[in-house]
């Protein structure tokens, strides 16, 4: 299997084997635009499950519980304050944490109280935390502007690096379908959005910029003099980039999610760690998204706005003319088919020695003069 997976990855890389990837980009362009679509139409319908460290409010939190029914939370708070509705959770093995609006002195006294008694422990192991709303509000201000510097500075710097807007409005694009989706899952499953996944979610976002700009990278490599050649059309060219990388993509992902994955699943399903639910989740939905992007989105989408400018319209035209005139095969409507670009083979361990190496003519020296 691995051996088998060694050698698909050679032959996406040598060109021996491609996936027109960047000639089907108007579908993947469709499949993203309805998963936002999605996404957004449940941001809309349902919203996103705000955590109290945004909404503010009281969190008391009973360790030592014997039972971990949440019914019996929801009745010792609806005792003290029938008006508020709590959110009641367990955390761990032996905990719940119950959270609620603001509350007076009094009312946190006689839930803490009451808790204690439904759940039959000590009052000492109910704990109780108050966080203002003016506190949660600059914790929303701070993150929104976090995420507004993160998007500026890598617009900068991929402008500055590759010495092209389109890359970077390219790959601006992909980061914001990635944050959509992400949120847009926040939504489905109800997830609360804590501080904890916000720094999942500019985590991820890091992620999928830095997949992105090493596919650029190879097109970038790829397509360096293309004007000087009538073989391959840009598009193609960049297509091989985003072969060529397919492997490494997966790789790095498959990695990635692996911890993630068992942090998300077994730490937060079966041992009811909030906190790293919350993170896991983000980065399990923001890498799958972010390589999704950076192959299907990022670059097919540069490869569009490239195919814009009249210099590289007018090469992609000469080199379908040229084919047309060589005979090659053609679509219905006369267009000439891609072409599988080749690089040169890979082969692992091969080593051809000295003997292969090109051979220097001697110079024959000249005759001795005669005396």
């Amino acid at each position: 299997m691995a051996v088998g997976f060694a050698q698909w990855g050679n032959d996406l890389y040598s060109g021996k084997r491609s996936y027109n990837i960047v000639g089907r980009r108007n579908r993947w362009f469709i499949l993203s635009g309805v998963l936002v679509a999605l996404a957004v139409t449940l941001l809309l319908v349902r919203g996103l499950n705000a955590g109290i460290e945004f909404r503010g409010g009281s969190q008391f939190l009973v360790s030592n519980v014997p039972n971990t029914s949440q019914q019996i939370a929801t009745d010792a708070v609806a005792g003290v304050e029938q008006a508020d509705v709590p959110l009641v959770s367990v955390v761990g093995g032996g905990s719940v944490r119950v959270q609620t609006g603001d509350l007076t002195p009094e009312q946190v006294t006689g839930i803490r109280t009451a808790l204690a008694s439904g759940y039959g422990v000590a009052v000492s192991d109910v704990t109780s935390t108050f966080i203002g709303p003016s506190w949660g509000a600059d914790v929303t201000q701070k993150a929104v502007r976090g995420l507004i510097v993160f998007m500026v500075l890598v617009a900068l710097v991929m402008t500055l690096y590759f010495r092209d807007w389109r890359m970077a409005v390219s790959g601006l694009v992909a980061l914001v379908h990635d944050l959509i989706l992400t949120v847009g899952v926040y939504a489905a499953v109800g997830f609360e959005v804590t501080p904890a996944g916000v720094i999942g979610l500019l985590t991820i976002l890091g992620y999928s910029i830095y997949d992105t700009v090493v596919v650029f990278d190879k097109v970038r490599e790829n397509t360096a003099g293309v004007a000087d050649q009538k073989r391959h059309t840009y598009a193609e060219l960049a297509n091989l980039a985003l072969n060529q990388t397919l492997v490494r993509s997966i790789n790095t992902s498959v990695v990635a999610l692996l911890p993630v994955a068992a942090i998300l699943f077994i730490g937060s399903f079966l041992l009811g760690a909030g906190t790293l639910r919350d993170i896991a989740l983000a980065l399990f939905v923001g890498m799958i998204a972010g390589t999704f992007s950076s192959i299907f989105i990022a670059t097919p989408l540069q490869v569009a706005l490239r195919g814009r400018e009249a210099n590289i319209a007018a090469h992609t035209a000469a080199v379908l003319q040229r084919r047309v005139a060589e005979g090659l095969s053609v679509t219905e409507s006369g267009v000439p088919l891609p072409v599988i670009v080749s690089a040169a083979p890979l082969h692992a361990g091969e080593h051809r020695g000295a003997a292969a190496q090109p051979k220097s003519k001697k110079r024959r020296s000249p005759p001795s003069p005669r005396r």
